[in-house]
This record gives C-alpha cells, structure tokens and sequence, in this order.
C-alpha cells in the first residue's frame, strides 16, 4: 500500500537530553486526520474497518485499539506486530524549508536531530511524558490514528531536502518546514521478518 502524508510547521531538532514531546505530539496531531482518511479511502482498510467480529460486535479497528489503549488513548497505528505478520514501511521524505542549498546543516538544526523529532512523531506514545501535555484526546481523536506502532517497523528511508518557495504567512517561522512522506507499507511473514 501506498500513499502520502503531509507534515507542515515546525521541526525542531532533537537535544542531546531527548525532549520535544509537545512538537512530536503535534506531529502526530497533524497526521492523525490524513491517516483517519486513508482508513475512510482505502478499499482495503476500508474493508478492514468496516468488518465486525461476530462475537463481540467490535470492529477491527476496535481490535487493534484494544491492543494500543493506554494513557487515556485509544491509539491505532497502521504499521504494528500482529501475531502472524509483521507490517513494515518504507519512507521517502521530500523535505523543504526556507533555507539556501546546504543551509540544511546550519539553520533550523541539522537533518539528523530534526528527523528523529519526525519519527517519533509519526510512533504511538508509550508513557505519558510522550504527550507532551496533550494528556486526553482532543474531539474526533477517539480512536487516534498513527503511522508505527514502533519506528523499528520502519525498514529504509530516504531524504530529499530542497527549497521551500510557498511564502510565509504570519505566524510563521522561518525554520518551518514542509515535508512530503510517501509512505509504501507492506506485511512480512513474522518469521522473515524477526530471522
């Protein structure tokens, strides 16, 4: 499967202490409704929301809430560890932002520690400090949709940075940043996956 994701605001860059919760929650804020669409769009997961378990009258995505409720969320990621398959993804980030050719490495703070902001954003939470001080779900975030259970299920990534010509409109900063993620999910058999 696959499909694209956009991300626009800040990316700050990762301290060496770790930090930034409140910005890779609203990373996952961001995402959220783009990956709630994709469930509404996507003749597969489509399907898959829509099936209902003859036993308990709950719906797949109930299920896999169920396997990821905690800090007063239900969270559903579309890349998780079932019990015989494994999903993977592979991304390619076209990353811009208002910076010359190069500046990458100067303004804003380099790609390395902005990325790993990124990944962690696009990950379901696991304590509460992962919040960031969004401790309850805002309306329309019940369940809350994210990209990996684990950003070990991503498998290859690839980063293009260029030029971001959009103009800024207030309250913008310069070091914001507009990022394009094509997404390519696939399930692995669980043996190959942990061989």
């Amino acid at each position: 499967m696959e499909f694209r994701l956009i991300y626009e605001g800040p990316l700050p860059a990762q301290g060496s202490g770790g930090g930034r919760a409140k910005e890779k929650h609203q990373i996952r804020k961001q995402l959220h409704p783009q990956l709630a669409e994709l469930w509404q769009q996507h003749p597969v997961l489509r399907s898959l929301k829509e099936q209902v378990n003859p036993l308990d009258k709950s719906s797949y995505v109930d299920y896999v809430a169920s396997q990821y409720t905690r800090l007063g969320y239900r969270f559903v990621p579309l890349v998780w560890r079932q019990p015989d398959n494994v999903a993977t993804c592979e991304l390619d980030i076209l990353f811009l932002r208002r910076d010359n050719p190069g500046g990458i490495l100067v303004s804003g703070g380099d790609i390395d520690n902005r990325i790993k902001v990124l990944f962690d954003g696009l990950k379901t939470p696991k304590v509460v400090e992962d919040l960031g001080g969004f401790n309850t779900p805002d309306a329309g975030e019940d369940p809350f949709f994210c990209l990996v259970e684990d950003d070990s299920l991503v498998t290859r990534v690839n980063i293009m940075t260029d030029r971001l010509l959009l103009p800024m409109t207030p309250p913008g900063n310069p070091h914001d940043v507009v990022l394009i993620i094509r997404v390519n999910a696939r399930l692995v058999d669980a043996d190959e996956f942990y061989s």
